[in-house]
């Protein structure tokens, strides 16, 4: 039997547990950050397959975590990972967010280290509560306010956990080395860049990873080249001026207001770059206290985005330039803090043509799309970035699944028909890169 009817019939003997675990990680969602619950659950389901498994500092660097909750969250979800049946052991390495995992286990003849991204946190969303919706008919819905699965990532982390115990089932056909890697937080892009920034793909010398849904809106459908990775950096600026009576005393005010509207104006007025596509977009003005307060407080929130690294990184100098320029011109203060971030990038055509190659191959998938532009901003971008500096090959992938509904919205739903097809895709995938095979 060759390794391809292999990972076929162990994928197919893995379904029922991987719908399960899909469905019991939907229930329980954990957004950026707090995903104490879900990381414990995945460390301790490779531990027990025989994977080295390491959490925490040792996979995350604290000082490049982007937009993490006050603490007071971060601990009131650590009890509740707990009291939903977390071993104390993980969630206490975890403390502070740092909920990223990462298994690697070396085979026993030397060959390429094979690297895979699986990200595990939940939307900010209540999900619907709608006898039609299928999480709601099945008993899987979300159980925690204002968290929910809308974008698929559960079924990520189940894949990630089923191509881990596959390939430990094949390790005597298998050279090199597998690394795991499950991120949190990729919502908001604020997880991969802690964990590039400790390091652990910098060994790496090829990187996979995949999506459900988004441009391949049908269950069957399968893109291997995908390019057009924006880069991103999302900040929140936050003015602070000096109170006053508007009628009395307005004079002695410090408008704070003003300056964030004068910021927003001119931060939409930036010229754009010749070299290629660029963004800027500010989403939200919160400030103020009263009508007849002169405003001490504003806050905005806004993002860049570029076509590259480099010219997103110019908008993103120009925006803090702007921004501290409004506040100058009021004499207020301002703070800029960096919430989110994601590196530019396309796929190495040779990586998705060999994993194009392995899909035609499996004979699984109705329909193999040659390139699609991604157009958005994901941060695996951030590991591809790096792996790619390091003279190594990255692909990501997207995998069709028929949507109940859009990403990102409370009636989301996918077919879990296309968890199987993930599974058996990306297992065969690094399987290829792991025999060696040029």
């Amino acid at each position: 039997m060759d390794l391809d009817k292999k990972i076929t019939k162990l994928a197919q003997s893995l379904k029922a547990i991987t719908i399960a675990r899909r469905r019991d990680l939907h229930r329980y969602p954990e957004t950026a950050w707090t995903e104490f619950r879900t990381a414990s659950f995945v460390a301790d389901t490779l531990t027990d397959l025989g994977y080295q498994v390491q959490v925490g500092t040792d996979v995350i660097d604290e000082k490049t975590m982007m937009g993490v909750p006050e603490e007071k969250t971060l601990l009131a979800c650590q009890k509740r990972a707990i009291a939903e049946g977390s071993k104390e052991r993980w969630v206490k390495q975890m403390t502070g967010g740092k909920t990223g995992v990462v298994a690697t286990f070396v085979f026993d003849n030397p060959g390429p280290i094979v690297g895979m991204r699986f990200d595990m946190d939940a939307n900010d969303v209540d999900e619907v509560k709608d006898a039609g919706h299928y999480p709601c008919q099945g008993g899987f819905s979300s159980q925690h306010k204002s968290a929910m699965h809308a974008c698929g990532h559960d079924g990520h982390t189940s894949v990630g956990l089923a191509i881990a115990e596959i390939l430990l089932k094949l390790k005597s056909d298998l050279a090199g080395t597998i690394k795991l890697i499950f991120q949190p937080a990729e919502e908001g892009v604020r997880g991969a860049k802690a964990m590039v920034a400790k390091g652990v793909v910098d060994d790496v010398d090829y990187m996979l990873g995949a999506h459900f849904g988004f441009k391949m809106k049908q269950t069957g459908q399968l893109a291997c080249n995908v390019t057009g990775f924006l880069a991103t950096s999302k900040y929140d600026a936050e003015f602070k001026g000096v109170p006053a009576h508007a009628g009395a005393a307005p004079e002695t005010g410090k408008n704070a207001l003003l300056a964030a509207a004068c910021a927003v104006l001119n931060l939409h007025a930036i010229s754009r770059d010749s070299e290629g596509a660029s963004r800027i977009n500010a989403g939200t003005l919160q400030a103020g206290s009263g009508r007849n307060v002169i405003a001490d407080k504003a806050l905005v929130k806004l993002e860049t985005r570029g076509a590259t690294s480099k010219i997103n990184q110019y908008m993103a100098e120009e925006a803090k330039r702007v921004i501290h320029a409004a506040a100058a011109m009021y004499d207020v203060k301002v703070k800029v803090t960096e919430m989110g971030g994601a590196a530019g990038g396309n796929n190495n055509a040779v990586l998705a043509a060999r994993m194009s190659k392995v899909a035609n191959r499996l004979g699984i998938f109705k329909e193999i799309v040659d390139t699609s532009d991604f157009g958005a901003s994901e941060d695996f971008s951030y590991f591809m970035e790096r792996v790619q500096e390091n003279g190594g090959q990255a692909a990501y992938m997207m995998i069709g699944a028929t949507l109940a509904a859009g990403h990102h919205d409370s009636h989301f739903d996918f077919d879990e028909t296309a968890l199987d097809l993930a599974t058996k895709m990306l297992a065969s995938g690094a399987v290829e890169l792991l025999l060696g095979k040029k």
